[in-house]
């Protein structure tokens, strides 16, 4: 029996969360999260930076984040993402592709609601709400 692959969490995933869970919602978010039980939940450091960005309280979205596995960026991730943008018809902005790379190392699922940025993984790519 093979375990299920790794999900990486997009920012618009963990924002929608952040924001269902404070306000006690069941948005799409908290409804997607049944789909996720059993496999590792990962953050790659460009989420961690983005949630930052717009945090309004640095320690309570320390916090939230503390329930995650952080990833690092590295080499692989740097080749990964070099490849993919010297590939790509249109390049990517530059923090999707650090996300799509750093799931191609890891061998993960994306979950996020960016269909442009990560159309591109396929079936790895979780959409977690239509709009």
């Amino acid at each position: 029996m093979s375990a299920l692959p790794v999900v990486l969490l997009d920012s618009s995933f963990l924002i929608a969360l952040e924001r269902e869970t404070r306000r006690r919602e069941q948005g799409p978010a908290r409804a997607f999260l049944p789909r996720l039980r059993g496999r590792k939940l990962v953050v790659s450091i460009i989420s961690v930076e983005e949630l930052f960005e717009g945090a309004v309280d640095e320690a309570s979205t320390l916090a939230a984040l503390q329930r995650f596995t952080i990833q690092g960026l590295h080499l692989a991730q740097a080749q990964r993402c070099a490849l993919l943008q010297r590939r790509a018809r249109q390049r990517l902005g530059e923090n999707d592709a650090w996300l799509v790379a750093t799931a191609e190392a890891l061998d993960a699922d994306i979950v996020g609601a960016d269909r442009i940025a990560f159309e591109r993984l396929g079936s790895r790519y979780l959409r977690f709400r239509d709009s």
